[in-house]
């Protein structure tokens, strides 16, 4: 009867190492929500660059998707800001169910964060790109 306890008690031991323990889980949610924040905050240049390029568009540029594109840029990096002052770490005396809930929360947060950052880069792009072939037919017709 003791080795089938025994027995027993070694396949639990055994099930239980194939699952992460909670505190594993809690460092795996709060490094992806800070990864994800990391790789934004390595972007923030290329937000800051974009809003450069749509002061100096040209003339002919079609100025409300200027003023559009330059907003949304200016949105995500509010969007980032906000994220970032409101985050806060859990204390390690919360619940690690209320932990992983709040680390969930975050990675959306963060990811809407990353679209605004996607979305805005685009319209800006956009905007750069049309706005030299808007020129181009004022300079190319000389007749």
């Amino acid at each position: 009867m003791k080795m089938l306890c025994f027995a027993g008690l070694l396949c639990l031991m055994a099930a239980c190492q194939g699952q992460p323990s909670a505190e594993q889980q809690l460092a795996a949610a709060e490094k992806t929500v800070l990864a994800r924040h990391d790789s934004l905050m390595a972007r923030m240049d290329q937000l800051y660059e974009l809003r450069q390029q749509l002061a100096k568009a040209p003339a002919p540029a079609d100025t409300v998707a200027v003023g559009q594109a330059r907003r949304a840029l200016v949105g995500a990096e509010d969007g980032m800001m906000d994220w970032m002052h409101r985050y806060r770490r859990p204390a390690d005396t919360v619940a690690a169910a209320r932990r992983l809930a709040y680390y969930a929360r975050q990675q959306e947060r963060i990811d809407s964060v990353g679209r605004l950052f996607e979305s805005s880069q685009l319209a800006a792009r956009q905007v750069l790109d049309a706005a030299p072939a808007a020129a181009a037919p004022s300079t190319s017709v000389t007749q």
